[in-house]
């Protein structure tokens, strides 16, 4: 490996002490380079009394949102962000990684037209960020 791309590579700024905002993000730019689609930043802050933004993204398969996940976790925890819980790992159609402030929603394709959160709330007058 080319001792430069590693240097880069070790070189990440940490977000342990990032705003809310600035979480998502990251989370949306790790889903973005995983091949991640139609993701959604919604601002949620004062209106969820448990996050503050949702970071919605669809997989294009099963397998692929578990790897948005795997992935998420990943990066994050390189940055110093850790997932306060995680959910749906038994399942693939969605899963939750939940940093706390911010909430990431990885859906399949049927299960986000399902559950419909980004109607759930940009109905609400939040805006899109």
């Amino acid at each position: 490996m080319n001792e430069e791309l590693f240097e880069q590579k070790e070189q990440l700024l940490s977000l342990a002490d990032a705003s809310a905002k600035e979480l998502a993000e990251a989370a949306s730019a790790v889903l973005d380079a995983k091949k991640a689609t139609n993701i959604s930043i919604l601002r949620v802050e004062g209106r969820s009394d448990i996050t503050d933004y949702l970071v919605l993204a669809t997989g294009g398969s099963g397998p692929h949102v578990k790897a948005l996940a795997d992935e998420l976790e990943y990066q994050m925890g390189r940055r110093e962000v850790y997932p306060l819980h995680t959910d749906g790992l038994n399942t693939r159609s969605w899963q939750i990684v939940d940093f706390g402030t911010v909430m990431v929603h990885i859906f399949d394709r049927e299960s986000r037209e399902f559950f419909n959160l980004d109607k759930l709330y940009k109905d609400t007058g939040e805006e899109t960020v």
